[in-house]
């Protein structure tokens, strides 16, 4: 976006790419718009992302605005021409059959590149509105993500994380329709100096036999994988519409842990999902706490306008609060004592900006050193404590 608005000499402006996951990420997303006014008031803002998509009238209305682009509208430079007279340039997300291909130009601290492998998703959760915002399931070709990889590489890349909406539905709308664990297979092939490759959130039950292949024979597919999981209760995850059960969690991770032992989860839950009693919030608190999911994040269930949840019976709020924070609470305590186990442990690590370092089960570790070490550099590590955040490690 930040191309584009250069490539059509838009001068100073802001953009502000919303989000609408939660009514909560809506409302930042519009106090943000305010803030950015306030602090440049003689800047054009130019509001784009999902929460534009589904509400644009919202941010076309605000006199704040100066410009509202579509999850597809902000990806052509078009879009981004001073010239075009039309405040609002949104169009309907659900008709649009491509991602766009763009070449990623930075990358996070210097180490890590995220690569969006498809955007979309083709199912129908009943508490999501990202089909809404974002459209149907489209897969970037495999031959341009290898080539964004090996680009990425050239500049001194050395971790690569696939990203999208669904990615486990990656490859479902292309010719011959390769999965996601062709697509990781390809790239280990074709890009051999590519020193470790990373997955973002996984759905339990999408996962292909390629995928597991790789998670047991390749060293550079790194042991941490991020769950789809939402909840733990079957009624709930039925009123979910999501595509597993409670037991396809355990499957799937003790099956990962036999053919990757000291591999690393995390998970996505929700809290006080619609008609969620007591015994099926304590059933989610279970299969966590028995899978040793270590990196929780948790959502509080919040209604999405014109969804199917957001007209089931509701969980009072308080509770729905009080759930949350129980479940970080558990969170807490599971990252706690897996960040106590690593104490005395060497682990590899690539070094970023700031004395700061990732494992491979991507626990966060910060370097006691005089000096400051180059990002981008391997090496061992000997963990030598830990707080509730991150390791401790000397060289």
């Amino acid at each position: 976006m930040r191309q584009h608005a250069h490539a059509q000499e838009m001068g100073d402006a802001v953009i502000i790419n919303t989000c609408a996951v939660t009514n909560e990420a809506e409302r930042q997303s519009r106090q943000a718009v305010r803030k950015a006014k306030r602090d440049f008031p003689g800047s054009k803002i130019i509001v784009a992302g999902c929460s534009a998509q589904l509400n644009p009238k919202t941010y076309g209305d605000m006199p704040e605005v100066d410009l509202v682009l579509g999850n597809h509208e902000k990806m052509q430079q078009e879009s981004f021409a001073p010239s075009l007279q039309e405040k609002v340039r949104v169009n309907d997300i659900l008709e649009v059959k491509e991602t766009a291909h763009h070449l990623v130009s930075g990358f996070e601290n210097h180490v890590r590149a995220f690569i969006q492998i498809q955007n979309g998703c083709d199912h129908r959760c009943t508490f999501c509105s990202i089909p809404l915002g974002r459209g149907n399931n489209r897969s970037v070709p495999m031959p341009e993500i290898i080539h964004q990889v090996a680009h990425l590489m050239e500049h001194g890349c050395h971790e690569v994380v696939l990203t999208g909406v669904d990615i486990t539905g990656y490859g479902g709308d292309l010719p011959g329709q390769p999965g996601l664990g062709q697509l990781c297979k390809r790239i280990l092939a074709q890009v051999p100096d590519l020193k470790r490759l990373r997955l973002s959130s996984l759905d339990p039950v999408e996962v292909d036999a390629d995928l597991f292949r790789l998670i047991a024979e390749e060293p550079r597919m790194m042991p941490h994988f991020h769950v789809s999981m939402q909840a733990g209760d079957d009624m709930v995850l039925k009123r979910m519409k999501r595509r597993h059960l409670r037991q396809d969690i355990y499957d799937f991770c003790a099956k990962v842990r036999d053919l990757r032992p000291g591999v690393v989860f995390g998970a996505d839950v929700i809290a006080g999902f619609p008609t969620e009693t007591d015994e099926m919030f304590q059933r989610t608190y279970d299969c966590i706490q028995d899978n040793d999911i270590t990196y929780l994040h948790v959502f509080p269930y919040s209604a999405r306008k014109d969804t199917p949840a957001a007209r089931m019976p509701q969980v009072a709020k308080p509770l729905i609060k009080e759930r949350a924070g129980r479940l970080r609470d558990l969170g807490t305590q599971l990252r706690s004592r897996y960040f106590q186990s690593l104490i005395g442990q060497e682990l590899t690590v690539v070094t970023e900006l700031g004395n700061k370092a990732h494992g491979e089960n991507f626990a966060p570790i910060r370097i006691e050193s005089a000096q400051e070490i180059t990002p981008g550099t391997f090496c061992t590590l000997k963990i030598t404590g830990a707080t509730e955040n991150n390791l401790i490690a000397h060289l």
